[in-house]
């Protein structure tokens, strides 16, 4: 029993010591990448926590403020890259990565011009709120088509990630180099691995519709807000299915950096499982041109996933964390207490 106590009191040493190297990593980071912008740079990219443009949040090409790829050098590119790294998973990075490089293959399939710049690998945006360091509440953003993630941080320490939405179009590459490439593929074997696992009983409450969502139904939407849960309560699940639906969850939870999503894990937990909710919406097995959509709903929590457009060979996904997105109401009231005076 001592030996057990000292490995998990080891443990926590260790997480304590790496979440504090990880937030001072993001920190120096911020500022060395602020510092590398011109002052016209600084002008479009760096603005107070407490601004509107912060709930700006959307997935789909337009203009954005924020410095993009296509206007930075090679030093600030690097820079960009690390502070994205420094805040999500590995695995989010790569993910992020492809999703950009599939606007080359949108380009090709939409017979685009090559002066035409609507699709472009180049253009996503960073944008930083409030003052990076280790004493101020401040926040940035990582925006463009189909990738959007909104970090607030705590002095140090990162206290929000969401709304947090990855898309991909196309699902899955139908021909070309990047051919049978699906991006979001665990999104959505995972979504398929917990509908296969119902009963016949269990599915007539989960289905809550025969034909699925044109879209994820919380869009870009400053709350996240959906009415009362429907479908199927995670208590009402065999313990093998509670599994598929936990592991479905930490798909979308674990896109963040190790030490904030087991946080996250936290504190849905404590929110209570039997709270949580899993609703599908259209046909139950993954094929091309059929749609699909699901959501998970808890107190805190919002997961959707939505594959419809482009004959249902076109994704979006977000999670939402209902308690914290956009930094939350009480970091806001934080940081405007300590700017009043």
């Amino acid at each position: 029993m001592y030996q057990i106590m000292k490995k998990a009191l080891l443990f926590c040493v260790f997480l304590f010591i790496r979440v504090s190297v990880w937030g001072q990593e993001t920190v120096s980071t911020a500022n060395s990448f602020i510092a590398l912008l011109s002052d016209a740079q600084k002008t479009e990219t760096v603005f107070p926590f407490d601004v509107e443009e912060r709930y700006n949040f959307h997935f789909v090409p337009l203009k954005r403020r924020g410095i993009t790829f296509n206007e930075m050098n090679p030093q600030q590119h690097k820079l960009a890259l690390d502070l994205l790294r420094s805040c999500v998973g590995e695995e989010t990075f790569q993910k992020t990565k492809e999703i950009m490089q599939l606007e080359v293959v949108l380009k090709e399939l939409e017979k685009r011009k090559p002066e035409d710049n609507y699709r472009d690998p180049g253009n996503y945006h960073f944008t930083i709120f409030g003052n990076p360091s280790t004493k101020s509440i401040w926040g940035w953003r990582f925006e463009g088509h189909h990738i959007s993630f909104n970090f607030s941080f705590n002095r140090k320490t990162l206290v929000a990630g969401t709304p947090g939405f990855m898309g991909s179009n196309p699902a899955i590459v139908l021909n070309g180099p990047m051919s049978g490439k699906q991006v979001l593929k665990q999104e959505s074997d995972s979504g398929f691995a917990l509908i296969h696992s119902l009963t016949a009983g269990q599915l007539k409450r989960a289905i809550i519709d025969t034909v699925a969502f044109k879209d994820i139904l919380t869009f870009d939407k400053r709350e996240a807000l959906l009415g009362k849960p429907e479908g199927i309560r995670y208590s009402e699940l065999s313990k093998g299915q509670q599994s598929l639906m936990l592991q479905l969850i930490r798909v979308y939870v674990f896109r963040y950096r190790p030490d904030f999503a087991e946080k996250m894990m936290q504190d849905i937990q404590k929110e209570g499982l039997e709270n949580l909710w899993f609703a599908w919406a259209g046909y139950t097995k993954p094929i091309i041109g059929k749609g699909s959509y699901y959501r998970v709903q808890g107190p805190t929590l919002v997961i959707e996933y939505d594959n419809t457009q482009n004959n249902a060979n076109h994704v979006h996904s977000v999670v939402r964390d209902l308690k914290n997105d956009f930094g939350g109401d009480l970091l806001l009231d934080h940081y405007r207490k300590g700017h009043s005076h």
